[in-house]
C-alpha cells in the first residue's frame, strides 16, 4: 500500500470548473440581496430602528457591531482555515439566517417587557447576527479570492452587480410597496420573515461552489500567525489601500446608512419614498456596472478606482443644495442617488480587483484578508458609530451660509467631499503593474463616440456569424475610441480573413496608439501579401511617424502590391528622407503600377526634381484614371492640391462651363501679379476668346486658344516646375488638342500657382515660343 502522506495533495479546481460554476455565485448574490434588503440591511431596518423610538447614537452603535466585530478576524483567522474556508461560511451564514428570524420576537417582546427591553432584544440578534456575519466572512474573503478566477474578475463583479442589483430593485420596491399599506410593525416583520427564506436559500445556492477546503493545522497556523499578520502591515501598498479605504468608508459610511433619515427630516420625503431612493442608486449601478467591470479587467483596479472618488466626491455637494419639502425634492434626491450609485460602483469594483489580485499574495491570503477584514470591520465601526452620535450632538443646529442650508448632517456631508480627495493621493501612490494613469484613463471615454463604443462592444461580444463579426467589426472602427483597441486586436487574430481584413481597416480609423502600430507593422512584415496592403494603407492613414521604419522596409518586400501601398504610405506620411529614394526607383523601373504609386508619393512629397520623368510617364499613359492621378501629383508639385480637385470637380459633369468659368476668373489675378505684361486689353479678347469657346462646347477651339495664350505668356513669374509643366502642356495641346483633359487641367493649375519673383523686371519676359 501506498503511504498517503506521500501522495501529492488533491489538486484545487481548474479555471474551467470555477467559471462553470460561478453561476451558483450569481444567485447565492441574488437571493442574499433580498435577504439583506428585508432585514439587517438597507433603508427598511434604520426606518425600523427609528419606529421603535431609538436615537440615533442607539442606531449608530447598532449598526457599527457589523463592522466591529470584523476584529474578531485576527483571533479566528487560524480557526477558520482548518476547520475549512467553504465549511466556516456556509455555518456561519445559517446560523445568522436563524438569528436574524429572533427579530419576528420583538413586537412579543415590546408588547409584554416593553421599549427598553425591545431595543435589548433588537441589540442582542444584531450582535449574534455581527458575530456569525463576521466569522462568516473570514472565511468567505479567502475563499471568494480561489474560486473566481483573476481574469474575469472585474467582468464578473459587473455580473455580481447587476444581479444584486436588480434583485434589490425588485426588493426595495416590495418593501416601499409593503410599508406603504400596513400599519406599525407588521409589514416590517413580514419583510423579515420572507428575507429568512431567502437567506436560507442563498446558504445552499453558495454550497455548490468550488475550494475553500481545509489547511492542515501548522500551515494554518503559521500563515495567522502574528509574524504574518505583521508582514501584511509592513506591506507599503497594501497599508496605503487600508488607510485610503479608510477614509472612504469613513466618509460614505454614516452617509450611506443616515440618508433616509436625512429625507424624512430635512428633505421632507415620505417613509416609502426615502426606502424606495434606494433604486435610484441601484438604477445606476445597474447601468454602470458592466462598463466598470470590464474597465476593470482591462485597465486595472487604480485607474478605475481614481475616476470613480474623483466623481463621486463631488455628490454631497448635490445632496446639500437640493430642494427641501418641495414636489421636486424626491426627483431631485432619486436623481443624485441615480448618479452616486453609477460612480460608487467604480469605486466597489475597482478596489475589489485590486486588493485581490495586485495587492494580496495568493500564498498569504489568510493573514492578509484577516488584516483587511479586521482593519475595515474596526473602522466602519467607529464610522457609523460616531456617525450617530455626531448627529445627536449636532441636533440643533440650524441655519443658512450663502447658498447652503446648515443643519444636523452638513458636517457629514463635509466630510463626505475632503475625505475621498485625501484617498485619491493615497491610491496614486500605490505601486501596480498597470500603465494606465487616471487622466490616460478618462481621456478615453472623450475620445471618438464612447457610446458608439459601448454598444459595439456588446454587439462584439454576441455576434458569431461572419456577415455580423464583419459588420459589428465596421461599427467598432467607426466610434473611433481606444475603449475598442483590445477588440480590434483580437479581430486581426480572427482565423477569418475577411474579419481581419476589415479589422485593419477599423485600425485605420483609429488614434494613433502604440498597440496598432505594432499589430499593424507585424501584419506589414507578414507572409500574406492581402494583409500587408492593406497594412501598409492603414499606416499611412493612421498618420503616426513611428510607422516609418516599417514602411521603408517593406519597399523592399518580396511583393509588388506591397512595395506600392508602403510608397504611398511614405508618401502620406510626408517621409522626405526617402524621397531621393522613390525618385531612384520611379526612374528605373520598368513595373507600371510601381511607377504610378512612387510618382504619387513623389507628388506628395513635392520632389520637384521628379518633374520632368512625370511629364514623361503621364505623356505614355493611357488609362484615365492613371493620367488623372499623374496629373495629380504634378499638380501638388506645383503648390496646393485644393484647386486641382476643385477644377476636377467643376470639369466632372459640366467639362466646358467648368472650363469657362475657370479662364474667365484668372485673367485678372494674373494681371495683378504682373504675371502678364500691363496693359490688359493686350489680353482680354485672346482670353475672352478662349472662354466663350469652352462655354460653346467647343472643346478643341478652346484648347487651341489656351495654347496660343501660354505660347504668348512671360514665364518669369512660374517656378521651373511650372515652366516645365506649361510648356509639355502646350506641346500635348498642340498634338492631341482636348482630348487629354487633364492637360487642360495642369495648364490652368499651373496659371493659378504663378507667382513673381521680388526684383524680378516684368519687361521682355522669355516665352513658350521663345
Amino acid at each position: 500500500m501506498s503511504d498517503p502522506a506521500a501522495e501529492p495533495p488533491f489538486p484545487g479546481p481548474t479555471t474551467a470548473e470555477k467559471i462553470r460554476l460561478l453561476p451558483w455565485a450569481l444567485f447565492a448574490t441574488a437571493t442574499n440581496t433580498v435577504f439583506g434588503q428585508f432585514t439587517v440591511f438597507g433603508s427598511v431596518f434604520v426606518l425600523y430602528l427609528s419606529q421603535l423610538g431609538l436615537s440615533n447614537t442607539f442606531i449608530g452603535f447598532l449598526l457599527s457591531l457589523f463592522p466591529f466585530f470584523g476584529l474578531t478576524a485576527l483571533f479566528t483567522s487560524a480557526w477558520v482555515a482548518r476547520f475549512g474556508y467553504k465549511r466556516t461560511y456556509l455555518t456561519f451564514w445559517s446560523l445568522r439566517k436563524f438569528i436574524t428570524a429572533g427579530l419576528l420576537l420583538t413586537p412579543l417582546v415590546l408588547a409584554r417587557l416593553g421599549g427598553g427591553a425591545a431595543s435589548a432584544w433588537v441589540a442582542l440578534c444584531v450582535g449574534g447576527f455581527a458575530i456569525c456575519r463576521a466569522i462568516g466572512e473570514t472565511g468567505s474573503y479567502p475563499w471568494s479570492q480561489e474560486y473566481i478566477p483573476a481574469g474575469v474578475r472585474g467582468k464578473f463583479a459587473a455580473s455580481d452587480n447587476t444581479i444584486g442589483t436588480l434583485a434589490s430593485l425588485v426588493s426595495v420596491a416590495l418593501a416601499g410597496f409593503v410599508l406603504d399599506r400596513t400599519p406599525g410593525q407588521t409589514g416590517f416583520m413580514a419583510l423579515i420573515a420572507v428575507g429568512v427564506v431567502f437567506g436560507l436559500l442563498s446558504v445552499w445556492g453558495t454550497g455548490h461552489l468550488p475550494g475553500g477546503a481545509r489547511l492542515a493545522a501548522a500551515e494554518a497556523k503559521q500563515q495567522a500567525s502574528l509574524g504574518k499578520l505583521g508582514e501584511a502591515l509592513r506591506d507599503r501598498d497594501f497599508v496605503l489601500y487600508l488607510i485610503a479605504a479608510s477614509l472612504v468608508t469613513i466618509a460614505w459610511g454614516p452617509l450611506g446608512s443616515f440618508l433616509p433619515l436625512f429625507m424624512e427630516q430635512q428633505a421632507g420625503l415620505t417613509t416609502s419614498q426615502a426606502v424606495w431612493l434606494q433604486t435610484g442608486g441601484l438604477l445606476g449601478g445597474l447601468a454602470a456596472g458592466y462598463v466598470w467591470g470590464w474597465a476593470a479587467d482591462r485597465y486595472g483596479g487604480k485607474p478605475v478606482i481614481l475616476s470613480g472618488l474623483l466623481l463621486i466626491a463631488l455628490t454631497p455637494l448635490a445632496w446639500m443644495l437640493m430642494p427641501r419639502f418641495s414636489p421636486w425634492s424626491p426627483y431631485a434626491a432619486l436623481a443624485i442617488s441615480l448618479v452616486r450609485g453609477a460612480l460608487g460602483l467604480g469605486w466597489g469594483i475597482g478596489s475589489t480587483r485590486l486588493l485581490f489580485v495586485n495587492l494580496v499574495p495568493p500564498e498569504k491570503k489568510t493573514s492578509y484578508m484577516a488584516v483587511n477584514y479586521a482593519w475595515m470591520g474596526a473602522v466602519g465601526g467607529l464610522s457609523t458609530l460616531l456617525g450617530g452620535r455626531l448627529l445627536d450632538l449636532t441636533a440643533g443646529v440650524h441655519g443658512q451660509f450663502w447658498i447652503f442650508t446648515i443643519d444636523p448632517y452638513t458636517l457629514l456631508f463635509v466630510i463626505g467631499l475632503l475625505l475621498p480627495a485625501i484617498a485619491v493621493v493615497l491610491i496614486q501612490a500605490i505601486r501596480t503593474d498597470s500603465r494606465f494613469g487616471v487622466s490616460e484613463f478618462a481621456g478615453m471615454f472623450f475620445h471618438g463616440n464612447p457610446l458608439m463604443a459601448a454598444e459595439s462592444l456588446i454587439r462584439y461580444g454576441r455576434a458569431r456569424d461572419e456577415r455580423a463579426v464583419v459588420s459589428v467589426t465596421e461599427r467598432l472602427g467607426q466610434a473611433k475610441s481606444r475603449l475598442i483597441v483590445e477588440e480590434l486586436l483580437e479581430a486581426l487574430a480572427d482565423p477569418r480573413f475577411n474579419v481581419r481584413f476589415e479589422a485593419v481597416l477599423a485600425l485605420a480609423r483609429m488614434p494613433a496608439d502604440a498597440r496598432v502600430l505594432a499589430a499593424l507593422t507585424e501584419i506589414l512584415a507578414g507572409e500574406e501579401p492581402a494583409m500587408s496592403v492593406i497594412a501598409a494603407w492603414a499606416l499611412g492613414r493612421v498618420g503616426d511617424p513611428r510607422a516609418l521604419p516599417a514602411l521603408q522596409a517593406a519597399l523592399d518586400a518580396p511583393y509588388r502590391s506591397v512595395q506600392a501601398h508602403s510608397a504611398r504610405a511614405l508618401g502620406t506620411l510626408e517621409d522626405t528622407a526617402s524621397a531621393a529614394h522613390l525618385l531612384e526607383r520611379f526612374q528605373t523601373q520598368t513595373d507600371h503600377g510601381l511607377r504610378m504609386a512612387y510618382a504619387s508619393a513623389l507628388g506628395k512629397l513635392r520632389v520637384t526634381a521628379a518633374v520632368g520623368p512625370l511629364l514623361d510617364f503621364l505623356r505614355t499613359r493611357h488609362d484615365p484614371s492613371a493620367r488623372r492621378e499623374l496629373a495629380l501629383g504634378l499638380a501638388r508639385l506645383l503648390g496646393d492640391e485644393q484647386y486641382f480637385i476643385a477644377l476636377w470637380r467643376a470639369t466632372h459633369g459640366e467639362t466646358g462651363t467648368g472650363l469657362a468659368q475657370a479662364v474667365s476668373a484668372l485673367l485678372r489675378p494674373l494681371q495683378r501679379a504682373h504675371v502678364l505684361p500691363a496693359a490688359e486689353n493686350d489680353w482680354r479678347p485672346q482670353w475672352t476668346a478662349c472662354a466663350d469657346a469652352f462655354a460653346r462646347g467647343q472643346l478643341d477651339e478652346g484648347a487651341a486658344q489656351l495654347r496660343a495664350l501660354l505660347e504668348q505668356m512671360p514665364l518669369d513669374a512660374f517656378t521651373l516646375a511650372g515652366q516645365a509643366v506649361l510648356r509639355e502642356v502646350a506641346a500635348r495641346l498642340a498634338e492631341c488638342g482636348a482630348v487629354r483633359l487633364e492637360y487642360l487641367l495642369l495648364a490652368l493649375h499651373a496659371l493659378h500657382e504663378a507667382r513673381q519673383p521680388p526684383g524680378l523686371p516684368v519687361s521682355a519676359p522669355p516665352t513658350i515660343g521663345a
